[in-house]
């Protein structure tokens, strides 16, 4: 009984050992199963993952590639751009330099034509002559306006023009253009009324009188009746100078092309004496270089007004005196001994006619120790010498001058005459104590 009860006892553990184990072990595999799963869920990610990188990374190079790329295209075009703007800028000096050349090889041959001119005109007994002269006389100042004019325009393209800002007394201005203008009003039966003001202003004046000049050039040649004022005012810290005319006026469609070079609006084209159309592309270029405004009001029909705004200034910087203009009389210089330097041949000849004219003794040659024969004769120092810059060999007139004034003192008096207009010019001449006299020269006016 006992034996049996321990067998039954011995197949039950078994049998249910066996289940727990078997259950254990099906624990054990759902377990192991699932580990398995994940893990192959974890590679499947991690594989995805990896493509998705590859691609990114392919994505990424590519968009590099073409970004450098861009850089590239952008460096070189930037390089290009630069070199374009140094290649112009060297172009813009370029025809700075070869105008300026240029004005003086077509200033030499036009000063020896007015000189000719004008002791011509002395020559001739009949008014008709006179005349016929004259109008020469003034086809020849148009040329030298218009060489002037495009050498300035050249300058302020480029840049060089540097405006030397002071103070000064803005009537010292308008007296001298009083003075320019008056008798071309008084010619056309024309009122011109400056109304001065006592305002000391910020500007150069030297650039604000051409600026003015231009400006009340064009109303006295475009008025027919009536008149031109010119004044100034205070507003502010600024100061105000209007040229108002009445004119012929601009239309609006003129008022948008009018400061373009050469043009030349409906009243030019009905003058007798229109200008050249440059002048208020001076005046515009002239204002930008200042810092100054102009506005434009107008009416056909009725007149037109040029305003110009500037600052006002407190102190005013002194101003070197204008002499008056003097005639020149031949009891002034009949007798003088004037030493002529000058290598232009056509220049020469009618420079000694001019001189000869006013009763002069002329000492003149193509270098100095051409006329060391001529100041031996002569018997005592000269009264003056007046000399060409640029001289042959190299040589400059303030070496003539030099040589002069070591043999007859530091305080000889001396004229250099120069159809280059660049500061270097007249920085030398200056640095030399000489007076400077750039050509065209105009020949003085004789009192009978």
């Amino acid at each position: 009984m006992q034996r049996d009860d321990l067998e039954n006892s011995s197949s039950g553990f078994d049998e249910e050992g066996l289940e727990r184990r078997v259950e254990k072990l099906a624990k054990i595999n759902a377990v192991l199963m699932d580990r398995v799963e994940r893990s192959m869920d974890q590679q499947g990610n991690a594989f995805s993952l990896f493509q998705t990188a590859i691609g990114l990374d392919a994505k990424v190079r590519s968009r590099t590639e073409e970004l450098t790329a861009v850089l590239r295209r952008l460096e070189c075009s930037n390089e290009a751009l630069v070199e374009a703007k140094d290649e112009a800028e060297r172009a813009n000096l370029s025809k700075t330099r070869f105008l300026a050349a240029a004005s003086h090889d077509l200033l030499q041959p036009l000063n020896a034509a007015r000189l000719t001119i004008s002791v011509l005109a002395d020559l001739q007994e009949s008014d008709d002559t006179r005349q016929l002269a004259g109008r020469v006389d003034q086809s020849l100042q148009t040329i030298e306006d218009l060489i002037k004019t495009l050498l300035d325009i050249s300058k302020l393209d480029a840049g060089v023009v540097t405006p030397e800002i002071q103070s000064f007394a803005l009537d010292e201005v308008l007296d001298v253009l009083e003075a320019s203008f008056m008798p071309q009003a008084e010619a056309k039966a024309l009122k011109l009324k400056v109304r001065r003001s006592g305002l000391l202003v910020q500007s150069d004046p030297l650039l604000l009188q051409r600026v003015l000049q231009n400006l009340i050039s064009n109303a006295v040649r475009y008025t027919s009746k009536g008149g031109v004022l010119i004044g100034a005012r205070k507003h502010g810290e600024k100061c105000l100078i209007d040229v108002v005319d009445t004119g012929c006026g601009i239309s609006e469609v003129e008022l948008e092309t009018m400061f373009e070079e050469f043009y030349r609006g409906a009243a030019a084209a009905k003058s007798d004496h229109a200008g050249l159309g440059l002048g208020l592309s001076i005046v515009q270029r002239t204002v930008q270089a200042l810092g100054h405004t102009l506005e434009v009001r107008s009416r056909p029909g009725w007149g037109s007004t040029f305003r110009l705004t500037l600052d006002c200034a407190s102190v005013a910087t002194s101003l070197p005196d204008r002499q008056p203009t003097e005639r020149t009389s031949p009891e002034i210089t009949r007798g003088a001994a004037v030493v002529l330097i000058e290598n232009d041949r056509d220049v020469l000849d009618a420079t000694v006619r001019l001189l000869t004219n006013w009763s002069c003794k002329t000492l003149a040659g193509s270098r100095l120790d051409e006329v060391e024969q001529a100041l031996a004769d002569l018997g005592r120092p000269p009264d003056i010498a007046l000399v060409d810059y640029h001289l042959d060999e190299g040589r400059t007139g303030v070496d003539a001058v030099k040589a002069l004034r070591d043999r007859f003192g530091a305080d000889f008096p001396a004229v250099v005459v120069t159809g280059d207009w660049s500061p270097e010019v007249a920085a030398d001449v200056s640095a030399a104590n000489c007076e400077l006299l750039r050509k065209p020269t105009r020949p003085a006016e004789f009192v009978p």
